[in-house]
C-alpha cells in the first residue's frame, strides 16, 4: 500500500511540475540612445525628402524604426533644448532661458540619475552647453578662472561617464582654427573653412576643451572629423556595458552642422558640384551620418541593436544665412514658428517597435523623459513635481497620432501654445497674437486669429495660466 501512494504521489509532482508554468523572467530593459544634432534643418536628411544631402544610414534606421514627421525642439535654440531632454521639463522653469544662460541646477532631477539608479550605465559625449565644464581656465563661452557661477558638470547630473565641450567647436579638427581664411570661397571664422592641416598652413587654437573628468582636459585623439571624435569616445563606452551586462543609457550631443563649418576633403568630394559653402555644409552632416551607422553596426556586431531603443532630433531648426532648410516651414532658428522649433526626427526599437510610415504625432524633446519612464516601468521620484513632457508610448506602440495636451514655448519676447490642431503665438510679448491650423496649414500662411477669436481668448488663457506654472517653478516653488 504504501508503495503504491509513494509511486502516486511522485507521479502526481512530476506531473504537477510539468503542468505548472515556471515564473517568466521579466525581459532585459532596453538600451537607450538619445542622439541630438546642432542646428540641422527639419529637410537637411535624406528621410525627409532632401534630394542632396547624403544620409544613407539615417534613412536606414528611419526604414527601421518610425520618422516622426512632427516633432518639436522645445525652444528655438540649443542650451533650453537640451535642458527638456533630460529633465522633461521646459527650461524656463529652471532659468535656461537661451543660448549661453544659466546652467542645469543641481535640484533637477535627471533622466540619467534615474536610470542610474535602475542599474543603468550612463554616459554623455558631445557637447554639453548646460553649465560650465571648468573654474581654472578660460574655456569656450563662460568657463573662467574662479568663476563657478554657472559651474555644472554631467557628473553632478547623473552620468557616469563624460566626454564633452562647453559649447560649440569647429566641425573638423575641433581645436583648431586657421590664421587665415579664404574669402573669396566665403570662408570665416563665423560660418567655416576647409579643413587644413598645421602642418601646411598656420593655425592657433579655437579656445575651447573637451573635458572627461572634473578639471581633466582629454587631449587625445582629436584630429579629423568632429563626430567621429565624439564617437571614438562612444564605443568604449557601450563595449564596457556589455561587458558588464549593464544596459546602457546615453546622450550623444554632435556639434554638427553648427558654425563654423569644417569638412575634410573627402567629404567636400561627395558634393564637387555644389558651391564650397553647400560643400562644407552637406559634407560635416554625410560625415555624422556615416558615424551614426558606425555606432549602429557596432550594436549589431554586439548583438544588442535589436533592445536598442535610440532616438534621433536636432536641437532646433537650422541656422540663418546657411544653406540648411526647414522644408515647407516657415523661418528657422530662434523663431517660434514651425522652422524654428518643428525638427527632423525618428525613433527606432527593433525588438519593440514596429517599423511604420511616418508618423504626424506631435510630439517633443520634453517629452523623453515620461515616455522613456513609461516603458521602463519606473516612476519619477518627485510625481507631484510639474513636468511638461508626457508619455506617448500609446501612441507609438499603436500608431495614433493624437495628442491631447498642449505644448509651450518661450524664448526671449516670443511665446507660443501649440495643441494638436492649433497654434497660438506671439511675437511682441502677448500685445498681439496669432492662430494657424497647423493640420491644414503646416507652412503657416493664413493668420486665423479674428475668425476663432473664442478659440484664441482660450488658447491665450491657457498660455498664460502655463507661464505662470514656469514662473513659479523658476523662482525655486519645485526645489
Amino acid at each position: 500500500m504504501f508503495r503504491i501512494y509513494a509511486s502516486f504521489s511522485f507521479l502526481s509532482l512530476l506531473l504537477l511540475s510539468y503542468s505548472t508554468p515556471s515564473p517568466t523572467a521579466a525581459p532585459p530593459r532596453p538600451n537607450i540612445l538619445l542622439i541630438m544634432c546642432d542646428d540641422l534643418g527639419w529637410g537637411d536628411v535624406g528621410f525627409n525628402g532632401n534630394p542632396n544631402i547624403k544620409t544613407p544610414h539615417l534613412d536606414r534606421l528611419a526604414e527601421q524604426g518610425i520618422v516622426l514627421n512632427r516633432f518639436y525642439s522645445a525652444s528655438s535654440v540649443c542650451s533650453p533644448t537640451r535642458a527638456s531632454v533630460i529633465t522633461g521639463r521646459n527650461p524656463y522653469r529652471m532659468g535656461i532661458y537661451h543660448a549661453n544662460t544659466g546652467h542645469l541646477p543641481p535640484q533637477e532631477i535627471t533622466l540619467p540619475e534615474i536610470l542610474k539608479t535602475a542599474g543603468y550605465a550612463t554616459g554623455h559625449f558631445g557637447k554639453w552647453h548646460l553649465g560650465t565644464l571648468t573654474r581654472m581656465i578660460n574655456d569656450a563661452n563662460r568657463g573662467r578662472p574662479r568663476d563657478s557661477t554657472n559651474y555644472a558638470v554631467p557628473s553632478s547630473n547623473g552620468y557616469d561617464t563624460y566626454f564633452c565641450s562647453e559649447s560649440k567647436t569647429p566641425t573638423w579638427d575641433p581645436m583648431i582654427k586657421p590664421r587665415f581664411f579664404d574669402v573669396e570661397k566665403g570662408e570665416s571664422l563665423r560660418y567655416g573653412w576647409a579643413a587644413v592641416s598645421s602642418d601646411t598652413q598656420k593655425v592657433e587654437s579655437y579656445g575651447t576643451f573637451y573635458w572627461k573628468g572634473t578639471e581633466e582636459i582629454d587631449l587625445q585623439n582629436l584630429d579629423g572629423d568632429d563626430s567621429r571624435v565624439i564617437m571614438d569616445r562612444v564605443l568604449p563606452f557601450v563595449d564596457r556595458a556589455v561587458a558588464e551586462g549593464q544596459p546602457f543609457f546615453s546622450t550623444i550631443w554632435f556639434h554638427t552642422p553648427h558654425l563654423p563649418l569644417v569638412t575634410g576633403e573627402e567629404y567636400r568630394a561627395r558634393y564637387a558640384d555644389f558651391t564650397h559653402q553647400e560643400q562644407l555644409l552637406y559634407g560635416s552632416i554625410s560625415a555624422m551620418d556615416d558615424q551614426v551607422g558606425r555606432l549602429w553596426q557596432h550594436l549589431e556586431e554586439l548583438g544588442v541593436a535589436e533592445n536598442t531603443m535610440l532616438w534621433f532630433c536636432s536641437d532646433n531648426g537650422p541656422e540663418d544665412r546657411t544653406p540648411g532648410s526647414a522644408g515647407p516651414f516657415r523661418e528657422r532658428k530662434r523663431s517660434l514658428y514651425e522652422g524654428g522649433v518643428r525638427v527632423p526626427a525618428l525613433v527606432v526599437w527593433p525588438a519593440n517597435l514596429a517599423a511604420s510610415l511616418p508618423s504626424d504625432l506631435a510630439i517633443s524633446t520634453s517629452d523623453y523623459l515620461p515616455t522613456i519612464l513609461d516603458f521602463l516601468a519606473l516612476q519619477h521620484p518627485e510625481p507631484q513635481r510639474p513636468v511638461d513632457g508626457i508619455s506617448v508610448r500609446r501612441q507609438l506602440e499603436q500608431g495614433d497620432s493624437l495628442r491631447k495636451s498642449a505644448m509651450g514655448f518661450l524664448i526671449h519676447k516670443k511665446r507660443s501654445w501649440v495643441t494638436d490642431r492649433y497654434k497660438l503665438i506671439s511675437n511682441d510679448e502677448g500685445l498681439t497674437y496669432e492662430i494657424y491650423d497647423l493640420l491644414n496649414d503646416p507652412g503657416e500662411t493664413e493668420n486665423l486669429s479674428d475668425s476663432l477669436k473664442d478659440l484664441r481668448q482660450e488658447l491665450e488663457q491657457d498660455l498664460l495660466s502655463w507661464m505662470r506654472s514656469c514662473a513659479d517653478s523658476d523662482a525655486g516653488a519645485d526645489y
